[in-house]
């Protein structure tokens, strides 16, 4: 009996052992809601870490979006998490929506890389006559849902023309609509507005939706607006939509875009972070045929837009690769 139970507990302690090193770490990765491309991918990316790399196991989280990721990172409930660079950056420097907020500026946050770009579509009725952003003077627009990340862009964007539709935010001379995509194609197609933004990956299918029915076509931004915006806002950069993108879309449009980053918590290990890092990377098929976006997501785009200082293990791995960091993105 007793060589039994000295069998038997020597049995138990090997599962434990084994379990323990099987999972050394556990990844919450916080995304969105799941009718996006945030959580999609980030399901993909949570099963290239469980499956191709020995003692890590990762899931998925749906969420709101990248403000209650910064939260639950913030509260240590999620080890990595996707969002918008913009947000990231206003919650690692404290300002616009979280200044004067309990525990913000949120120096912890560090970058890992970009994922793929959001791009800023204007999209103005076809019969309009409106040959700039700067011809929206006066007009009906949707800018986004209320503030939406989309609106926000909306705004950083229409102040390059010296362009308002907020009441506490000086003159009014543009009247904003705050709808959906989905809406804001339908009140185009019907004529109730003459502009409106739309930020995605292309093609877009809203934006498809309205230059497929004739009723809205693209509109380009200035070289000038796109370096002052991108100035200014050093989380946009310039990006062209090739003719073609969309039916009916005839010649190249200029405009700006956004990244979406992952990024994490500068307590996380720097071992594991340089493998989740290279595992993306490595697995980059795996990556595509979860969803097209992924197909920006290669080391040569890993800085654009970012707006956060790289952590130490991501940092690794892109020196290793024999990229330069730029300084910027390190840690003081």
């Amino acid at each position: 009996m007793r060589k039994f139970v000295t069998v038997l507990l020597s049995v138990v302690l090997l599962f434990v052992t084994v379990g323990a090193a099987g999972a050394a770490y556990r990844i919450n990765l916080a995304t969105a809601t799941t009718g996006g491309a945030y959580y999609p991918i980030g399901n993909t990316m949570a099963n290239i870490w469980s499956t191709k790399l020995e003692g890590v196991r990762a899931s998925a989280q749906s969420t709101a979006g990248t403000n209650q990721n910064i939260d639950l990172m913030m509260n240590q409930e999620t080890e990595i998490a996707m969002g918008q660079n913009g947000i990231c950056y206003y919650a690692y420097n404290g300002v616009d929506i979280y200044e004067g907020k309990p525990g913000f500026p949120y120096r912890d946050l560090r970058g890992m890389f970009s994922l793929w770009p959001n791009i800023m579509h204007w999209v103005v009725r076809a019969d309009a006559k409106i040959k700039s952003v700067a011809d929206l003077k006066g007009k009906r627009i949707v800018p986004g849902q209320v503030a939406s990340a989309t609106e926000i862009n909306s705004r950083e964007m229409l102040a390059a023309y010296n362009l308002n539709y907020m009441r506490d935010r000086g003159e009014v001379n543009v009247k904003a609509e705050y709808l959906g995509y989905n809406e804001a194609a339908d009140a185009m197609k019907n004529g109730q507005i003459d502009a409106t933004h739309i930020a995605g990956g292309v093609p877009t299918a809203a934006v498809t939706d309205i230059l497929a029915s004739g009723a809205g076509v693209l509109l380009s931004m200035e070289p000038d607006s796109i370096k002052q915006i991108c100035e200014k806002y050093p989380w946009y950069f310039p990006y062209t939509i090739p003719k073609g993108t969309y039916l009916k879309q005839d010649q190249d449009v200029h405009t700006i875009a956004l990244s979406n980053i992952l990024f994490t918590s500068k307590n996380q290990p720097d071992e594991l972070i340089y493998m989740l890092t290279k595992a993306v990377y490595d697995f980059h098929g795996d990556m595509i045929l979860g969803h097209k976006a992924t197909e920006y997501t290669v080391p040569e785009n890993a800085f654009n837009g970012m707006t956060l200082p790289l952590h130490n293990g991501a940092i690794k791995y892109f020196e290793e690769k024999g990229l330069t960091v730029p300084a910027e993105l390190k840690a003081q």
